[in-house]
């Protein structure tokens, strides 16, 4: 997902990338990538049209965008092999990503008509004056896309910023080039002008040669640090002063309280865990959980990760694939065998799982306990089926290792607030304390497109969803006007 690079090759034209199935290794597409005159000239394109876009009426665009989901969802049934062939996601799992960016985008398109209305200051204005604030899109928006859950990480921002009257150029994930092409067309078909909205496949050096380009005016990225660094540092480089919205990396904690409800917490955790095999920047990454309680929760944790199904993706009783990429699995076991070394106990016998093999893409899921914050497992970004769980004695035991984290992006507290006033009330202090962008009870790995999605340290910056993603993909424009003379 890095977009590290500054060169533009002579031989672009000619450079491709060829993406393979994870599962099996065997290539499914190859993408040629443009060559900088053609990248210059869809660039130029982009830039005419959003000025005749951004002049159609907002209730068009918006109408424009329901059509989008109309045609969408009539490609629901071809959607999952295909997502499956190129990221590993078993396939009966994905038709919820293609539930949910619906949902995201059914939201955002309610909510447009007045998160994109003036502001009016009327009630505050003196005689003979008018003001007001207008929002007014930037102009040409790129959104580097990832791989792991492609059609709601575009969603959150490519239609936001369409709807707000900007041209927007997708440079997809090498990993899916299909699923960034499928939800053009679908965008293609409601009636958005081709050169509004356009899909390109970039090298790295053509994705910052993009990056710096003077007619794009903000850019949205979703990877890794850092790739998010490259991006940023590109941007910076380049004349002017573009935005750019950056959600990178993930190293979620989650806080069992000792009052928290075992039969339900526990196999939600699990499933944060390891759903999209740990391949979420907001997976739950490590688990803090009061000593009272620790044997229990950690025994059952085991014993449900034990009966994932791990195995070929496009069979329906899969329930775990493989992560995207041989290099990936590799780097994964290297974390787990490191945290072992240094003393961790793995709770998962490697031989239920006899498919995770090295020189695969298929990782074994793993539990670890005996962990500490000296382990590579418990601090950097696994992205993988793993899971590292250690006692606490205390909620500020449990506050001060969460916070001690490079990362921010949501954390998660499980106690039984709805019984007991005082876990409510130490739930609502924790919440206050803890240093993510969100911050949830009892549940994890969810995105509410109501809600502000966003991170702090080294989670990123910039916001998508909610009222604020619009914000992010518009400028204030005041007017004040002296009317009379």
């Amino acid at each position: 997902m890095s977009t590290a690079g500054t060169q533009i090759p002579q031989d672009a034209d000619t450079a491709s990338q060829t993406t393979l199935i994870p599962h099996n290794q065997q290539p499914l597409v190859i993408r040629s990538y443009p060559s900088q005159s053609q990248l210059e000239k869809s660039i130029q394109h982009a830039a005419a049209a959003q000025e005749k876009w951004a002049r159609l009426p907002l209730s068009q665009r918006i109408a424009i965008g329901r059509g989008f989901m109309e045609e969408f969802g009539s490609m629901r049934d071809e959607i999952p092999l295909e997502l499956t062939l190129q990221m590993g996601r078993p396939v009966s799992q994905i038709p919820g990503e293609v539930r949910g960016m619906l949902d995201r985008a059914d939201y955002m398109l309610n909510i447009a008509e007045s998160s994109l209305a003036d502001v009016s200051l009327t009630n505050t204005d003196k005689p003979g004056f008018r003001r007001y604030i207008k929002r007014v899109p930037l102009g040409v928006v790129l959104v580097v896309a990832p791989w792991n859950y492609p059609f709601l990480v575009m969603i959150n921002s490519v239609l936001p910023a369409l709807i707000a009257g900007n041209s927007v150029i997708i440079k997809p994930s090498p990993q899916t080039p299909l699923a960034a092409e499928r939800f053009a067309s679908a965008f293609h078909k409601a009636g958005v002008p081709r050169d509004v909205l356009q899909v390109i496949h970039l090298s790295p050096e053509l994705t910052s040669a993009a990056v710096k380009h003077p007619l794009v005016d903000f850019v949205s990225f979703t990877g890794s640090v850092a790739g998010g660094r490259a991006v940023d540092i590109a941007a910076a480089e380049a004349s002017g002063f573009k935005g750019v919205g950056l959600e990178l990396g993930g190293k979620d904690p989650a806080y069992v309280r000792a009052d928290a409800n075992l039969d339900y917490t526990v196999g939600e955790l699990v499933d944060g865990a390891m759903f999209n095999s740990g391949q979420s920047c907001c997976a739950v990454e490590r688990i803090y959980v009061h000593e009272s309680i620790f044997d229990d929760f950690v025994a059952r944790f085991a014993e449900i990760t034990k009966k994932y199904k791990l195995g070929d993706p496009t069979e329906p009783e899969t329930n775990l694939g493989p992560v995207v990429s041989v290099a990936s699995a590799e780097r994964i076991r290297k974390q787990v065998s490191s945290a072992i070394e240094a003393g961790a106990k793995a709770l998962i016998p490697e031989d239920l799982f006899t498919v995770a093999k090295a020189g695969t893409a298929y990782v074994a899921p793993q539990v670890l306990v005996d962990v500490n914050h000296t382990m590579d497992v418990m601090m950097e970004e696994t992205f993988g089926p793993v899971v590292g769980i250690q006692k606490v004695n205390s909620d500020d035991e449990a506050l001060a290792l969460m916070n001690d984290s490079p990362y921010g992006l949501t954390a998660s507290v499980w106690t039984d607030a709805d019984a007991n006033a005082d876990s409510q009330e130490a739930f609502l202090r924790l919440a206050d304390e803890l240093q993510a962008g969100t911050v949830f009870l009892n549940r994890c790995d969810f995105l509410d497109p109501a809600l502000a999605w966003t991170g702090v340290k080294n989670s990123g910056r910039g916001i998508s969803l909610s009222k604020f993603g619009y914000d992010q993909l518009t400028r204030a424009k005041s007017v004040h006007m002296k009317i009379k003379i």
